[in-house]
């Protein structure tokens, strides 16, 4: 014999009750069955609200007793059940109103009042499925769950007389001949006869307890997903179903919040060896999830992460508890009392408080008896009032293999922590089979997708970007990332989503990622105002585990943003050298931000473009080399210009060329003034262990006085064709000397300069081309011969490319 119980959402709508009996018809064939059903979908939450709104008086009752009505004769009428088998129903209908009027005339509800009322949903709900099934012609009989199933007392959350319940339940099956046994799940009877209820979730309880009396061969419970998830799927969408797990594992879940499973289902058939199947009714072929004994050998440490929401922490802490025996019997026993189920309990080995978890709504129940309770302890100063923390939530990682594994409990609090999760509670039983943490409600998705990522997706990492500026560089960017996003999941185990865009005028955000090949359109068309402030309380607002801004502006607004997303945990990558050569002071917070809060901080663009320039002066720091001097060419703007202007060529119509071409800022002042490389041989000090600020770097520029005070770009071009002969004869003095003009930066003896240097042939500078860097570093390994690093420094593919790398190299963290 077998026994199915099905939910309330398996038996929701007509169409989910002609799947329940398809199903049904389809198992008898096999065996003999019981079904359990629960109400239809909701009728339970309306009788509770047509009871709550008749205890206060309020005629509207009416109106949600009617709407129950309504629902049961709709699935007569669609089943063409017969008119004799629907008076039953407004037999039980009218009792159900009478019970109604009678609350509203009396003004109350007690918990004897509200167990009766809610057993309507199933008396009705198993009355029509089982007539239903008889106009399919099915051999089945419907049975009262109440002449089986018995309780110890009248109160919610039944104590099963099990002895008295097993033969009910043996007596009925050994005379029965029907091969369908439907019953209500839910409800049962007190030993005096009483109706009650087994508690929200009881129809599962119901089947276990039935089939622990038949020794069925197997339980099925039907519900609207296919078995018990990795994670709530509502939360994670890469959760997926655990094909097998063990009672231990499944009642852990269950009790932290998995809701597939009422958590008391387990411990009946667990006794009796009975496995469970959780089914879906929406997709009978889905294998589901099996409960057994054994549970199966996994390589995962980790079987199913959870969680419970609306918790309350509740501490009890004074130097009155040290050493004192009782104490924590006091507080538990004062919590039972009250009826406060305790759902975690941490106690320090100092023995100065004692740390619990309970409901939030139990929280001011809690405080009042225990702060009375401990009065005379409190008002002596030995212990302080109990502190009450709410709008928290549990995690827990649960596993039979967890205690086979080192190392768990590190991974899952490395985990939060690099997602700037605070734990304020932690708990892990002697067994090892579950590990929970107490954090913020808020943090709760982002917990679970960083440690479901961790634990279940074969370490791929999901990177959520945010990147402000998508021109010339950002759009680039974008591109790449589109290209190479099969490559990065294939190869590298990486996704990379972007979450939010902004230009300087508008803004967007998707919290499941943007689709790239329609930003530009997207942020035209469903854009707001831009606003980096709102930006900013988005992008931490959204909560997103691995998440990075990028820079790709040259605002000083945006930079000084950076320790924004940093004070949160968000990485940031910036082409943006404000930040980097702004006030020392600045640059050192922003790292010692990125340090504290385990933010990344990556700008490897704001020198040399994509050139592994920065990264190699901090292999180099770090591996105990030495600095003693730098020399290089950092400017592509500057070298493409100067690599380019001849006799035959105005100085004017070069540097339009250069700015046509992208290599350049769209102000080239900003370039040829000497300012940008100045800031690059700052930041390439500071990276080398220099305190230094961008005033002390000796700037000798090149360009008129005219020039560097023109009121604007176009104005700036007008001087530069006035002064094309000064232009002309620092081109005609390097000339005659066989020499090459490179824009300069140095570095040596504390001292960092830049400037337009006539290069001698034969000098590394001399033979570089085009847009490219070179970068000559000098120190105590490398001093004979500099190490060299050459490349393009300048365009929107090599700095894109740059600000990709930094991104990427962001699953290392």
């Amino acid at each position: 014999m077998r026994v199915l119980k099905f939910g309330g959402t398996s038996v929701g709508t007509i169409a989910s009750l002609r799947n329940v009996l398809s199903i049904v018809e389809k198992a008898s064939k096999e065996d003999r069955l019981i079904v359990v059903v629960s109400a239809f979908g909701g009728v339970t939450d309306q009788l509770l609200k047509a009871g709550l709104l008749a205890s206060k008086n309020d005629p509207s009752f009416n109106s949600v007793f009617d709407a129950i009505k309504r629902r049961h004769l709709e699935v007569a009428t669609a089943f063409g059940i017969e008119e004799e088998t629907t008076s039953k129903l407004y037999s039980y209908l009218s009792e159900l109103e009478d019970m109604l009027r009678g609350i509203y005339y009396i003004n109350e509800l007690s918990e004897k009042t509200t167990n009766r009322l809610c057993a309507y949903g199933e008396l009705c709900s198993s009355l029509l499925i089982t007539e239903a099934m008889k106009l399919e012609g099915l051999s089945v009989n419907r049975k009262n769950a109440t002449e089986l199933i018995i309780t110890s007392n009248g109160k919610s959350k039944q104590t099963i007389r099990y002895a008295a319940t097993n033969a009910n339940i043996t007596s009925y099956f050994q005379t029965s001949s029907e091969r369908i046994t439907v019953l209500p799940g839910f409800v049962a009877a007190t030993e005096t006869g009483e109706l009650t209820t087994l508690g929200r979730g009881g129809s599962d309880y119901s089947a276990a307890i039935l089939a622990a009396g038949v020794a069925a061969s197997e339980v099925q419970i039907w519900t609207d997903v296919s078995g018990m998830f990795t994670a709530n799927p509502k939360l994670v969408k890469q959760a997926r179903p655990i094909a097998t797990i063990s009672y231990q594992e499944a009642m852990e879940l269950s009790h932290f919040g998995a809701k597939v499973l009422y958590p008391p289902t387990i411990v009946p058939v667990m006794l009796r060896r009975i496995p469970i199947q959780i089914k879906n009714t929406f997709s009978p072929e889905a294998a589901g999830t099996l409960i057994t004994h054994e549970g199966t050998e996994r390589t995962l440490s980790v079987s199913g992460l959870t969680n419970i929401d609306s918790i309350s922490l509740i501490t009890l802490e004074g130097t009155g508890i040290v050493g004192i025996p009782g104490i924590s019997k006091r507080l538990f026993e004062t919590l039972s009392q009250q009826s406060i189920n305790v759902i975690l309990i941490t106690q320090a080995s100092s023995e100065h408080s004692i740390c619990v978890g309970i409901l939030d709504n139990e929280a001011s129940f809690a405080k009042q008896a225990i702060d009375s309770e401990f009065e005379n302890e409190i008002q002596l100063e030995k212990m302080q009032p109990l502190l009450v923390e709410t709008n928290l939530s549990i995690i827990a990682l649960v596993g039979d293999n967890m205690k086979n594994h080192q190392g768990i409990s590190g991974k899952m609090f490395s985990t939060l922590g690099k997602n700037n999760i605070n734990i304020r509670a932690i708990a892990q039983g002697a067994s090892e089979k579950n590990i929970s943490a107490v954090i913020a409600s808020k943090d709760v998705k982002k917990a679970l997708n960083a440690l479901h990522e961790r634990f279940f997706e074969d370490q791929r990492k999901q990177l959520n970007l945010y990147i402000a500026g998508v021109g010339n560089v950002g759009g680039k960017l974008i591109n790449q990332i589109t290209q190479q996003k099969q490559y990065l999941k294939e190869k590298l185990n990486l996704n990379i989503r972007v979450i939010g865009i902004t230009n300087s005028r508008k803004m967007h955000f998707n919290t499941d990622g943007i689709s790239l090949k329609d930003h530009k359109t997207l942020l035209e068309v469903e854009g707001v105002l831009a606003d980096m402030d709102v930006f900013i309380k988005n992008a931490i607002s959204l909560n997103k585990r691995n998440s990075i801004f990028v820079d790709v502006t040259a605002s000083d607004l945006v930079a000084a943003s950076y320790s924004k997303f940093l004070k949160q945990s968000i990485a940031v990558v910036a082409c943006n050298k404000i930040a980097c050569s702004s006030d020392y002071e600045n640059y050192r917070n922003l790292k010692e931000l990125s340090t504290k809060y385990n933010a990344p901080f990556l700008f490897e663009t704001n020198v040399g473009a994509g050139l592994p320039i920065i990264d190699t002066l901090a292999n180099l720091m770090a591996s105990g080399d030495e600095i003693t001097s730098i020399e290089a060419v950092l400017s592509g703007s500057l070298n493409f210009v100067f690599n380019n202007f001849k006799k035959e060529a105005t100085f004017h119509d070069t540097v339009k060329q250069a700015q046509a071409e992208g290599y350049t800022e769209p102000d080239p002042r900003i370039d040829l003034s000497g300012i940008d490389v100045a800031r690059k041989i700052l930041i390439l000090a500071r990276e080398s262990g220099m305190e230094m600020n961008l005033e002390e770097v000796i700037n000798k520029p090149f360009l008129t006085e005219e020039n560097l005070n023109s009121s604007s770009v176009s104005h700036f071009y007008e001087t530069l064709k006035k002064d094309e002969a000064y232009f002309q004869k620092i081109l005609g003095k390097a000339q005659k000397k066989g020499a090459q003009l490179k824009y300069v930066a140095q570095l040596k003896d504390g001292k960092a300069s830049v400037g337009l240097e006539e290069i001698p042939e034969g000098h590394p500078f001399y033979n570089l081309e085009g847009k490219d860097n070179i970068v000559l570093f000098y120190t105590k390994r490398y001093h004979e011969q500099p190490l060299i690093i050459k490349g393009a420094g300048a365009g929107g593919e090599v700095t894109a490319s740059g600000l990709f790398s930094d991104i990427i190299r962001m699953r290392t963290y």
